[in-house]
């Protein structure tokens, strides 16, 4: 249960300090759910400190933090799944990064297995975060995860 905004942040933070890389994370919900929150959260938590924008209409933000490149994604605006091969993409799902990627539906045809799923729902009093491990790379961070949760 994340109660608000701030609880939101300190998961994705949390899920940063348990982080290996690569790492390909696809984060669902529904508009207002929390996706671009938990990402800043993640990113505050590597040591960014800059702004972090949402990527709706730039599709991708990419961010630097000391040896991690991050990839920020958001797919709601693309029409196909074969257009993220505009945004040279597809290198990155090999390369030692982080891809994070919002809205995944939508380019799932073209997109590789992910480490870990994030689904958040709003409910009364907050949001709720259900998390699905998809290789066991990210079953590993996963429980990492767990662990520096409790």
């Amino acid at each position: 249960m994340l109660a608000d905004a701030q609880a939101t942040e300190t998961f994705g933070a949390s899920l940063a300090a348990c982080l290996e890389t690569p790492l390909l994370v696809f984060l669902r919900g529904e508009l207002g759910a929390g996706k671009t929150t938990l990402c800043r959260g993640f990113l505050r938590g590597l040591g960014y400190d800059g702004l972090v924008r949402s990527p709706t209409y730039t599709l991708c933000e990419t961010y630097r933090v000391g040896p991690v490149q991050c990839l920020h994604c958001d797919f709601y605006r693309l029409s196909h799944a074969e257009e993220i091969d505009y945004l040279g993409l597809r290198e990155q799902f090999t390369a030692d990064c982080v891809l994070l990627v919002e809205w995944p539906e939508i380019a799932a045809p073209v997109l590789p297995a992910p480490d870990i799923e994030l689904t958040l729902r709003i409910v009364a009093g907050g949001r709720v975060v259900e998390t699905r491990a998809g290789t066991g790379h990210g079953g590993g961070i996963l429980a990492a995860l767990h662990r520096e949760l409790m």
